[in-house]
C-alpha cells in the first residue's frame, strides 16, 4: 500500500508560482501523475502531468505545456509539480496517483494509488 501525500497548495494570484509536492516511501518505483479537478467539475480522466519512475520521460497536457515541470528525487521519494504563469482556470484541487509497472500512462484508470489532494486556487 502507498501512502501519498501532497502538499503546495494555496492562494495565488494570476501570474503567479506554485510548486506541489507528492512524497510516499517507496514512491520512487513508480510513475507519477498529477490530476485535477476543478469547482464543480469532475475529476479529469487525464493527466496534467506524467514522469515515468525514472524520470527519463514525461508528459504533459496542451494548456499546461511551456507553464508547468514535473520532476522528481528518487532519493527523496519525492515528485514535483512547478506551475508558472498561473490562470484563474488552473483552480481546482490537484491529485497526484502513482502507477505501478513505472510507465508515464496518462490515464486516470491507469493509476494504482491516489493521494486526497491539494487545492489551488488562482485568483486576484
Amino acid at each position: 500500500q502507498l501512502h501519498l501525500v501532497e502538499s503546495g497548495g494555496g492562494l495565488v494570484q494570476p501570474g503567479g508560482s506554485l510548486r506541489l509536492s507528492c512524497t510516499a516511501p517507496g514512491l520512487d518505483y513508480y510513475a507519477v501523475g498529477w490530476f485535477r479537478q476543478a469547482p464543480g467539475k469532475e475529476r479529469e480522466g487525464v493527466s496534467v502531468s506524467c514522469i515515468s519512475s525514472s524520470g527519463e520521460y514525461t508528459n504533459y497536457e496542451d494548456s499546461v505545456k511551456g507553464r508547468f515541470t514535473i520532476s522528481r528525487d528518487n532519493a527523496k521519494n519525492t515528485v514535483y509539480l512547478q506551475m508558472n504563469s498561473l490562470k484563474p482556470e488552473d483552480t481546482a484541487v490537484y491529485y497526484c496517483a502513482a502507477e505501478g509497472t513505472g510507465y508515464y500512462w496518462s490515464g486516470a484508470i491507469r493509476m494504482d494509488y491516489w493521494g486526497k489532494g491539494a487545492l489551488v486556487t488562482v485568483s486576484s
